[in-house]
């Protein structure tokens, strides 16, 4: 088969999809595999270590597109690359089709097999390529919240791990799966005082016995989230419905009874954010405030830390690339239940549930 690995080109996404590791397990199969030039250089990947893996470098997006028989990225297509999708080609990557019904007319009018990261399922219903991400965002949440935490940027000014004779600040994190478990990692290491909530008990009494004693557990309902919000420094959402856009736990008019300074950070933007008012930033841009509130809604937080996140992404996503690439995706996903729960618009339709219902489509 034929493998395009495009630049990835929305803003400020410095991940690439493989990295030469995964480039050369793909060669010595005898597939070939075509690099858009550069698009691992923000990775800390050469056109070079590309070439010794095996790959042929191409110039332009529009080539590779256009050689390819399955293209494997990070990040879901963006305006400019939906022409370039064509009939019967697969895409591999994260889409999030629930959160963007633009995206999702255009890969059905594309006719292209989309078959996306976040709703392949492994053992006992888990994500396995959503995992990695979501536990480099997890705590890059509390990394972020910390910074934008500080009066210069209008924050609180809100030393999250107190000092001694000063109370620590204090964290609420809505969702205790990956995203929140890996953020309660993060905060309860800096000392700060930390409450999860959640809907899963069976779920909060296993976090209750594996994270330490500054980290609290709580049934999520309304009513809790309303009392905590009243003195919570930093609110990190991290709620997840596969394939589905994420419910708003924090309302508009619940903005009001927090304190001037207090920062959001929403994980789930890509799902369409389960705060209300949340919408997508970027890098470049990360923060904007409503009601004294300051919000960090980036849409691919990893692409920060790039390095670390290209080999987490490949450690994942290579087992199912070789089997796309060796078998065919009709074959493959066949004989692979899990990743047959990855196909998400095929031919022009959709064959998702989640996304049809989240446009009535």
């Amino acid at each position: 088969m034929i493998i395009g690995l495009p630049k990835e080109i929305k803003n400020n996404e410095n991940r690439v999809a493989l990295t030469p590791g995964g480039v050369y397990e793909l060669t010595k199969r005898n597939h070939t595999v075509y690099v858009q030039e550069s698009a691992g250089l923000n990775s800390g990947f050469t056109n070079q270590d590309y070439l010794e893996a095996g790959a042929i470098i191409l110039p332009t997006i529009s080539e590779v597109y256009a050689i390819s028989d399955m293209i494997v990225k990070v990040k879901e297509p963006i305006e400019e690359e939906y022409k370039l999708a064509k009939e019967g080609q697969i895409l591999f990557t994260y889409f999030h089709f629930a959160s963007s019904q633009k995206l999702t007319e255009a890969m059905i009018k594309s006719k292209s097999v989309c078959i996306a990261y976040e709703t392949v399922e492994g053992p006992n219903n888990s994500l396995p390529l959503l995992t990695p991400m979501s536990e480099v965002a997890g705590r890059m949440a509390v990394q972020q919240g910390a910074k934008y935490l500080e009066k210069p940027v209008q924050g609180k000014g809100i030393l999250l791990g107190g000092v001694p004779g000063v109370r620590p600040g204090k964290i609420v994190i809505l969702g205790g799966g990956v995203v929140g478990t890996q953020a309660a990692k993060m905060a309860s290491g800096l000392g700060a005082s930390v409450t999860i909530l959640d809907i899963n008990v069976d779920r909060l009494r296993y976090l209750n016995d594996v994270l330490p004693s500054n980290v609290v557990t709580e049934f999520s309902n309304e009513y809790n989230i309303r009392e905590h919000i009243k003195t919570a420094d930093l609110i990190i959402g991290g709620v997840l419905i596969p394939g589905a856009k994420a419910p708003n736990l924090i309302k508009r008019d619940m903005l009001k009874e927090m304190q001037p300074g207090t920062v959001l950070v929403d994980v789930a933007v890509d799902q369409g954010g389960c705060i209300e008012t949340t919408k997508p930033t970027t890098h470049e841009n990360p923060t904007y405030i409503i009601d004294k509130v300051l919000h960090y809604c980036v849409a691919n937080m990893p692409g920060a830390v790039p390095y670390t996140s290209t080999i987490a992404l490949t450690n994942v996503t290579l087992p199912y690339v070789l089997q796309l690439a060796d078998k065919g995706w009709e074959k493959a996903c066949k004989e692979n239940s899990g990743l047959n729960k990855g196909v998400n618009i095929v031919n022009g339709e959709i064959i998702y549930s989640e996304i049809s219902e989240a446009f009535d489509i």
